[in-house]
């Protein structure tokens, strides 16, 4: 019964959420991200941010592509810094999936850090109510925060890593 309440309220689409994990893999001495967004959300928000308001984010016309309207916006609107440096991301790739579009990114080069900041204003300029959530693993345990219009930011704290 809750999974047909959760998609009867996914179909009327009442809520406003992103979900973004950011994960440290050791090995490849990187920051993993995987940003779940809603499609008609994001395509809305790429429309008002370009002025073309019948643009087609899944289908974009000649010259454009998914990937880099995403990465577009997303390089204004997702950004991390580790100790107070902001990074570059990279967007590696994008997948539909149901509802969402599932973006994934990358920071290379990660050696330590003291801090972790996540600035996420995703589809706040669409939706006043929007909620981003983060979810932070680096060398520990998980560390949670929800992001709003009002509160775009959180500064995780890691000690002498």
């Amino acid at each position: 019964m809750i999974s047909l309440v959760f998609w009867f309220s996914v179909l009327l689409h009442p809520i406003h959420v992103s979900v973004s994990e950011v994960n440290y893999s050791e090995k490849d001495k990187a920051l993993q991200i995987t940003s779940r967004i809603f499609t008609d959300d994001l395509e809305t928000a790429i429309r008002r941010k370009r002025n073309e308001p019948e643009l087609d984010l899944l289908s974009p016309p000649a010259g454009l592509t998914t990937d880099g309207l995403i990465s577009d916006y997303l390089k204004e609107h997702f950004t991390l810094a580790i100790d107070g440096k902001v990074q570059k991301m990279v967007l590696l790739g994008t997948e539909k999936e149901g509802f969402a579009t599932i973006c994934y990114l990358e920071i290379a080069g990660v050696k330590k850090a003291k801090s972790i900041e996540v600035y996420n204003t995703t589809i706040t300029e669409v939706h006043d109510d929007q909620s981003n959530l983060v979810h932070v693993t680096f060398k520990g345990p998980i560390k949670s925060a929800r992001l709003m219009k009002n509160t775009p930011s959180e500064v995780f704290k890691y000690g002498d890593k």
